[in-house]
């Protein structure tokens, strides 16, 4: 096979591999910043990562997938993110808040109010906790994978998931019981 064809079907493969894991890759950023214009500069940057390095990750993968391979890019860029900011702190202007119409239904207050303390609950939890809570549940990666993302084995990975959910519920039954006196 010629160079240039080489190069087209890897090119093809790494199409492939981004029409697969945007979702996950943009998914997995959000909730590791919090708003959509860095999650999506996160985003551009894991992909543009990967496809510099795309030929030596297939030749090392041996046929395994490569979504933990892109989220652990996507996490060394979100960590970089995060140290970056904490040296220059700033507001973002989507934490000014949304205008938006008044909402009359009890039920949509109760539920938002529930999704902000469990968003709160995650954002409080160690960042290794934090990491495989949103590995799992924001963008459906499986024990295996999140194990080979974060370099565990897999047992310490279910336990690592199972001590982050334990703690989480207990922080939400703590600020309940707090908020119920």
């Amino acid at each position: 096979m010629s160079a240039t064809a080489e190069k087209a079907e890897l090119d093809r493969e790494f199409t492939e591999l981004y029409r697969l894991h945007l979702r996950d890759v943009y998914s997995y950023s959000y909730y590791r910043v919090g708003n959509h214009h860095d999650a999506e500069d996160l985003t551009e940057q894991t992909f543009l990562q990967a496809y510099r390095h795309f030929a030596r990750a297939l030749a090392e993968s041996n046929g395994r997938p490569l979504r933990p391979w892109l989220i652990r890019i996507a996490h060394n860029l979100a960590a970089n993110y995060h140290r970056d900011r904490s040296r220059r702190p700033q507001t973002n202007l989507e934490d000014a808040g949304v205008i938006s119409a008044p909402h009359e239904t009890e039920d949509l207050v109760e539920g938002r109010e529930e999704l902000t303390a469990v968003l709160r609950g995650v954002a409080g939890l160690p960042d290794d906790r934090r990491e495989a809570l949103i590995m799992r549940f924001a963008i459906g990666m499986d024990n295996r994978e999140i194990a080979r993302a974060l370099g565990r084995s897999e047992g310490a990975t279910k336990v690592l998931i199972h001590r982050a959910i334990r703690q989480l519920e207990a922080q939400l039954e703590t600020e309940k019981e707090v908020g119920d006196e």
